[in-house]
């Protein structure tokens, strides 16, 4: 089960699974895009595909989704957490509204949808969490606020999380991604071009010159890496915060 997997790496995710012969659940809030995105999966392989629109802060409807895909595979072996990065902004400016809508998005969506399928991989003695985070964990970003705060507050709660069910067979994992061709980095780009005054291929250039393989990361190496973390073969990683980005992050650990 892949949330928020219509576009970027949540489906370049759902691609990798579907290639390894897996049953896969996505979702998204365009129904055209969600249609399309379907198609993709079964074309690459799945097994099946439950695809169904869905914002990932309604957390009733969110439940549903797991419960019906638990329903129609009769398993839920893998979870992967994700959903659209929350609005760029400083620190010293978050709005009361913008603190709340982010808490939802980021934090509470991964928590919620976690807790709703974790009975039932405890209760097979197996199961997969892998949350797709954010470099931020390792190294805050400037004027991503939200994102630092959220992404890091998710991290701890995983790693409390992963010593509370090892011994039932469940891993739980997180990936802190650095800066993949996605349409989200797209628009960041963007947006710091509208503040900065020079263009977006400038932006761009600059970002790139900062990543010491001096390249962006393509959506199906993070498909592939997820992949290895949902299978039996990654039994013996448990609990990590993954750094996936190129070797941005400055820090030792």
């Amino acid at each position: 089960m892949v949330l928020a997997s219509t576009a970027g790496l949540g489906l370049a995710v759902a691609r990798a699974l579907a290639r390894e012969g897996a049953a896969v659940a996505i979702s998204g809030r365009d129904p055209a895009r969600l249609a399309a995105a379907s198609a993709e999966v079964a074309a690459a392989g799945a097994r099946d595909v439950l695809a169904e629109a869905l914002d990932v802060t309604d957390t009733p409807a969110l439940v549903a989704h797991l419960e019906r895909a638990r329903e129609r595979f009769g398993a839920v072996d893998a979870l992967v957490t994700n959903a659209g990065g929350p609005p760029p902004g400083s620190a010293a400016g978050v709005a009361p509204a913008d603190l709340e809508r982010a808490r939802r998005l980021t934090l509470e969506s991964a928590v919620f949808a976690v807790q709703t399928v974790l009975p039932w991989m405890r209760a097979r003695g197996w199961g997969r969490v892998v949350a797709l985070t954010s470099l931020s964990v390792r190294q805050p970003i400037a004027n991503l606020a939200l994102s630092n705060t959220y992404r890091a507050a998710l991290t701890g709660w995983l790693k409390t999380l992963a010593g509370e069910v090892g011994a039932d067979g469940v891993r739980v994992n997180s990936v802190c991604t650095g800066l993949f061709e996605t349409e989200r980095l797209d628009e960041l780009f963007e947006k710091r071009a509208a503040a900065s005054g020079r263009g977006v291929d400038e932006e761009r250039a600059a970002a790139i010159a900062d990543v010491p393989v001096r390249r962006l990361g393509r959506p199906e190496e993070m498909g592939d890496l997820v992949a290895f973390l949902c299978s039996p073969r990654a039994d013996y990683l448990h609990g990590a915060a993954l750094p996936f980005d190129g070797g941005l992050t400055r820090g030792l650990l």
